[in-house]
């Protein structure tokens, strides 16, 4: 059986065709528009392009930044503003004649990590996202947990657990509360802690390439930041318990984190031991669109 996997990302679209062993047997990409109307057409064309080679009538599901409201049917949250507010599922069922399944795109990159990838044969498997912001999924047995709001794992909007006195005055988050983790334990994140310290203005990635060279004030912000990561991931595991995260993201490629974490987050967890695991990602860049794809199993 072959599955379309689309990843509506903020610069580029992408669909992809994947066989039943998960390889890619197709995969076309073009910019991601700037008007709904134009981004319907571009996924009508991404589609077209894979059927004319592979057939007609391919399932299809959809990654995509924000959430479908199970209130009203509409998107939300995405960092696409034209997006929120529309009724996209149906409007793309009906462009494209067939159901389709739309999911969240750290649900979806949780999902292909989860099925083969660095979770792949384990029964609870949490994906997250360490980027811009932070996201997360649950997948247990193969199947996405998404809740009955579809707000599972949106960690990002709770507030860092055992805050320090340094850490009790969280910055005000979008969302409109304080203190959000998406606040501290993302790049975005990363960059405000540093330039409140050096009054310096820096990337995420230049902080962390600062670290490695020994800049004592980016050192220590990686420091804390791999602390508050931790603090995260045990409130996780103090619900879920997973037995495999996978962090993805920008920052999922800070080589320090998966030696650092385990022996961080077990002396968070309500436990006298605690055996999980976190891992890098199989998949990384690719997770959106196989997860997408993934959908329909």
């Amino acid at each position: 059986m072959i599955r379309i996997g689309i990843d509506f990302g903020g610069t580029k679209i992408e669909a992809a065709a994947i066989d039943a062993q998960g390889e890619f047997l197709q995969r076309v990409r073009a910019n991601t528009p700037d008007t709904y109307s134009e981004a319907l057409n571009t996924i009508r064309s991404l589609v077209a392009d894979i059927e004319a080679k592979h057939g007609s009538g391919l399932s299809v599901g959809i990654c995509m930044p924000g959430s479908i409201s199970s209130v009203s049917g509409r998107m939300r949250n995405s960092n696409r503003l034209y997006m929120n507010g529309k009724d996209i599922q149906t409007d793309i069922e009906t462009m494209l004649k067939r159901k389709v399944k739309i999911a969240n795109d750290a649900n979806c990159f949780a999902l292909s990590e989860a099925y083969d990838g660095a979770g792949k044969g384990k029964p609870v498997v949490c994906g997250l996202i360490l980027g811009t912001g932070c996201g997360g999924g649950i997948v247990v047995n193969t199947k996405l947990i998404e809740g009955c709001n579809g707000i599972a794992a949106e960690w990002g909007h709770n507030p860092l657990p055992w805050p320090n006195f340094q850490e009790l005055n969280g910055p005000e988050c979008y969302c409109g509360k304080i203190g959000c983790l998406e606040q501290w334990i993302s790049g975005s994140g990363l960059a405000r802690c540093y330039q409140a310290r050096t009054k310096q203005a820096k990337t995420g990635q230049e902080i962390v390439e600062l670290a490695v060279q020994g800049e004592s004030a980016a050192v220590y912000e990686i420091s804390a930041l791999t602390n508050r990561i931790a603090r995260a991931i045990a409130h996780i595991c103090n619900i879920v318990d997973p037995d495999v995260i996978v962090l993805g993201g920008g920052l999922s490629n800070l080589s320090s984190l998966y030696n650092a974490l385990p022996t961080l987050v077990e002396e968070f967890v309500y436990s006298d031991n605690w055996n999980g695991k976190i891992l890098p990602p199989v998949w990384g860049d690719s997770s959106g669109v196989r997860g997408a794809a993934r959908l329909w199993d």
